[in-house]
């Protein structure tokens, strides 16, 4: 089908086309009159006026593109004529011809419209998606869903403070894909890193924020009852940071002891985090102290690997501890292969253990 144009498409910016800004080519293109395309380059002193007739395959927001009408018309005398005048018969099938060009376009766009209305994302992850996308993926058997659980807290000079949380949403989302039947709860970023006043902890470092660890419970509690009650069996908690682990152990514990007549569980993943990433540096040969426990090769490496732009590589120096830069480990050791490897292992492992987990940890109906 034939898709729509701007009438006059400029290249200023601030407005779109199918998704795209404005100023995506570089020229400008008008509907003729006869329902063809009317080209003209926008540089000076190299104007070009005449048809332009899109070809068998070509697309625009992904519709082929046929050629319906012909800008071109033909005299007896076998001239070809661009535009021009002309006598009323011709004009008579101008015209014609831009009203069934009209016709064609608009029933193009109502297919292209009603394509995207019928179309459900390709994701797992559960803030993506709407209600009654949710409801029906779940009736569908998307039964068991991952809450990640990250923290906003200091990481050193060279490394962002929503380092956990930009890590696990990437590691989850993998897990989720892998398992099959997955979604991903939207990540926690607000966790027990310390007191207030006095600061203690990573809250003695600008940009930190912290709850108690009550808190912390209430909140994966209730996330957990509303999963439950809109239809999933199994909620996996995924920790990517060392203050989360207690909290989330507890509160899987009394769940399930309260839904121990059910078929729902709450597991708490215990292989993914820390994860086999700093013993298998070592096995490489990296010596224990610039591997580090905070902020040093692992979670750098993993930055380094999947998004640099989150490092400050310039600033990557030795740790001084959390009585100085914050930082435990030497994180300028750190190599983006190391860091594919740390992420492969941490995924896989929480992979495995969901899967072990769904099979066992419920009583099974006889």
């Amino acid at each position: 089908a034939m898709v729509p144009h701007p009438l006059e498409v400029g290249d200023s910016p601030g407005h779109t086309w199918c998704g795209r800004a404005r100023g995506w080519a570089p020229r400008r293109r008008r509907l003729t009159t006869v329902g063809g395309w009317d080209e003209r380059e926008t540089k000076k002193g190299n104007r070009q006026h005449g048809s332009h007739t899109m070809s068998h395959g070509d697309s625009i927001c992904g519709a082929r593109i046929m050629p319906v009408i012909q800008t071109t018309t033909t005299s007896g005398d076998g001239a070809t004529r661009h535009g021009g005048t002309s006598g009323p018969a011709e004009r008579r099938s101008r015209v014609g011809g831009m009203m069934r060009g009209v016709l064609i376009v608009t029933a193009a766009v109502v297919g292209l419209v009603g394509g995207v209305v019928a179309q459900t994302p390709d994701t797992v992850f559960l803030e993506d998606l709407t209600w009654t996308e949710l409801r029906d993926a779940i009736r569908d058997g998307v039964t068991t869903i991952i809450v990640p659980t990250g923290g906003t807290e200091q990481n050193g000079p060279h490394m962002v403070l929503g380092k956990h949380n930009y890590l696990v949403r990437y590691k989850a989302g993998e897990v989720a894909r892998r398992l099959g039947n997955t979604l991903v709860a939207p990540v926690m970023a607000y966790v027990p890193e310390g007191d207030v006043d006095p600061p203690t902890g990573h809250m003695r470092f600008p940009g930190t924020i912290t709850t108690p660890p009550a808190v912390f419970e209430q909140v994966l509690t209730y996330a957990a009852r509303s999963l439950v009650q809109h239809g999933f069996h199994d909620i996996a908690f995924l920790g990517d940071s060392g203050g989360n682990q207690a909290s989330q152990g507890a509160v899987a514990e009394r769940l399930n002891a309260e839904w121990a007549e059910t078929t729902v569980r709450v597991h708490h993943l215990t292989d993914y985090y820390p994860g086999p990433g700093d013993a298998w540096l070592v096995e490489q040969g990296v010596l224990e102290a610039d591997v580090g426990s905070h902020a040093g090769m692992h979670d750098t490496s993993s930055f380094l690997f999947l998004d640099p732009s989150k490092l400050r590589q310039d600033r990557m120096v030795r740790g001084t501890g959390p009585s100085g830069n914050g930082v435990t480990g030497h994180p300028g050791r750190s190599t983006a292969e190391y860091g594919e490897q740390i992420l492969e292992m941490q995924i896989d492992a929480a992979v495995r253990q969901i899967e072990r987990l769904r099979e066992t940890a419920r009583r099974r109906e006889r």
